[in-house]
């Protein structure tokens, strides 16, 4: 076994179509010793990979671990594949053009089943044929030219206005066809849509509006899903041999590991008659091992969606749990994972921040072209379908990184639907809900600081004071032998700094003063400010306080120097001392104590000195 690893690039890394495609390419891989890797290019929790667009994907994802790259359609831009090819990996395009790029490409032979089938509506009478595909896909532009190539065999000439154009590949672009026709009075007798999703769709709004198929309208699809068999009536549709077209990419990316030169494969399609074209009803072709096989698809569907379930609750519910550590994937058919997030300012590297169950070493930064660490491939079991995912964790908000697991490959669900998918948009989500959090904590407490301090000197304010106060007097009532002392501290010579150096000079004056009372006193006293140029100095437990009134005299009368000027001020303090009796221990009464005390002191200030 060589073990080397071949990346498949696809805007989903799961469903019937990318999947199915994923799956193939794994089994031929492992056939032959090998191994496959799938990245999504698509972010996480997109609704279709049509309507996205094609991604803005420029990483240099696992470069570093790769053999070579497959690209699915719509997953990178040209540009990408050229710059991958031009750093030694072989480039493998899948059902779409790589002319101008120097790239090889595997095509279904579009054309031909799409030829076999227009003959086939002619054969039961039809000329009035239409044709509805989503025509900005080259993979649709090939089924229309065989289409055309088909009615023109026969001596038919193609009408402008029974071409369509769906706007998708899903039901809902069929549904907008079966609109169109009606409204235009059912000008086709028959229609060839691009794919089964679209002829789904068109068939279940036809038979909603009253028309019957195929006696009204005859339909056939492109794909052949496994929807197509179990509909009513039966999908008649042109097979897409996915697991051929995997082989057939496999097969020519070991090609390429020696002869570099770019070379484009075809694998053929092929007609399957049904019942919607207008063929005779053949019924189900049920055998007991189709039944236990649905009845397995079914148990798997409800075991996806209860998993589903569990991992939104898990991620975004009451988050006890740090979702980086991903002790949620265990709720998932994952069997080991890591999470690397982007280091902050470079985007180049990822932080491994998160492990499960694959001995990863967390803390490590890893460039993004060695991303994921190599643990994960060895846990890899190809041909039981365990492969390693790689799945962008980003939001509308942010790019946090990559996720990182080895799990199934899911090819039964639609594209998108599937849990890597899932479990990448629920994560951002996650890890966005946490930083909101935060962000709103944060205010929280900087609102509350706000309305508890002041804002010019960041001192405690009345209301904070007052409630210190009130703590102190329950104690001191809970507690005889307990005392606290409360100064109230008011600048001499304030004003006369704001009337001859400005207001500006007086503010960075209260600063200074509200530093020097904070850097004098115990960790549990408190100096607030009441406004102006007074200030309220709470004593926690004393037994004497004269040391303190003498301190901040002292500290207060050194001269202040703002803004390279020199000033000189002083202060007048009032002090009440907690005590016994009714109202001994009363923080208002002893603050308007300590008010009284204050101006008394200053009274005294201004009195002549007799002589």
């Amino acid at each position: 076994m060589s073990g080397r690893t071949f990346g498949i690039l696809s805007p989903f890394v799961g469903g019937d179509y990318y999947g199915a495609i994923i799956e193939g390419i794994n089994a031929a891989a492992s056939d032959g010793g090998d191994r496959i890797m799938a990245i999504q290019t698509l972010d996480p929790g997109a609704h279709s990979a049509d309507r996205a667009g094609i991604p803005d994907f420029r990483k240099p994802l696992s470069w570093k671990q790769l053999a070579g790259l497959v690209v699915l359609p719509g997953a990178v831009d040209t540009a990408y594949a050229i710059e991958a090819r031009a750093s030694g990996l072989p480039v493998v395009f899948v059902a779409q053009d790589a002319n101008g790029s120097g790239c090889s490409a595997v095509l279904a032979d579009n054309r031909s089943g799409v030829r076999d089938a227009v003959a086939h509506l002619i054969a039961h009478g039809h000329e009035r044929i239409a044709f509805a595909g989503h025509l900005s896909h080259f993979d649709l532009r090939e089924r229309h030219e065989g289409y055309r190539e088909g009615l023109l065999a026969h001596g038919i000439t193609p009408r402008a206005d029974l071409l369509f154009e769906t706007g998708d590949n899903h039901e809902s672009g069929g549904e907008a066809v079966a609109d169109a026709l009606i409204r235009a009075g059912m000008p086709a007798t028959a229609i060839v849509l691009g794919t089964d999703r679209n002829a789904i769709g068109l068939a279940a709004r036809m038979a909603a509006a009253g028309y019957d198929l195929p006696r009204e309208l005859a339909v056939v699809g492109f794909d052949d899903i496994a929807d197509a068999a179990y509909m009513r009536p039966s999908l008649s549709t042109v097979l897409q041999p996915l697991d051929a077209l995997g082989s057939a990419v496999y097969q020519l990316l070991r090609e390429l590991l020696s002869d570099s030169s770019s070379q484009t494969r075809y694998v053929m399609t092929s007609f399957v008659q049904r019942d919607s074209c207008g063929c005779p009803a053949q019924g189900l072709p049920v055998s007991e091992e189709q039944a236990r096989a649905l009845f397995g698809q079914v148990q798997y569907l409800q075991s996806t969606l209860n998993i589903q379930y569990e991992l939104g609750i898990e991620l975004l519910g009451t988050h006890e749990r740090d979702p980086r550590a991903l002790e949620w994937l265990g709720q998932t058919p994952a069997i080991a994972g890591c999470l690397g997030l982007w280091t902050p300012g470079d985007e180049t590297r990822l932080e491994i921040v998160g492990d499960f169950r694959a001995g990863c070493d967390t803390g490590a930064a890893l460039g993004a072209d060695e991303f994921p660490p190599p643990q994960l491939f060895e846990m890899t079991d190809g041909p039981a379908g365990d492969v390693v995912f790689l799945v962008p964790v980003r939001s509308r908000n942010r790019d946090w990184g990559m996720l990182a697991a080895v799990g199934r490959i899911q090819s039964t669900t639609p594209p998108g639907r599937e849990m890597m998918n899932q479990s990448g948009a629920l994560l951002a989500a996650a890890l966005d809900y946490e930083v909101m959090m935060a962000a709103l904590r944060a205010q929280e407490e900087s609102l509350r600081n706000a309305a508890l301090h002041d804002h010019l000197t960041g001192l405690p304010n009345r209301v904070l004071l007052e409630d210190r106060m009130e703590q102190a007097g329950l104690r001191a009532a809970r507690q005889p032998g307990y005392r606290f002392a409360i100064l109230l501290l008011d600048l001499d010579g304030f004003k006369a700094v704001n009337d001859t150096l400005g207001h500006g000079a007086g503010d960075l004056l209260l600063v200074e003063v509200a530093r020097r009372l904070t850097g004098l006193l115990r960790k549990s006293d408190t100096v607030a400010r009441l406004g102006g140029d007074e200030f309220v100095i709470l004593l926690d437990g004393i037994t004497e306080h004269q040391t303190v009134i003498d301190n901040v005299q002292v500290a207060i009368a050194a001269p202040f120097f703002l803004d390279g000027e020199r000033v000189a001020v002083g202060c007048s303090i009032g002090v009440a001392v907690s005590g016994d009796g009714d109202n001994g221990s009363n923080p208002d009464h002893l603050l308007r104590e300590a008010d009284a005390a204050m101006y008394r002191a200053k009274s005294e200030a201004k009195r002549p000195t007799s002589r």
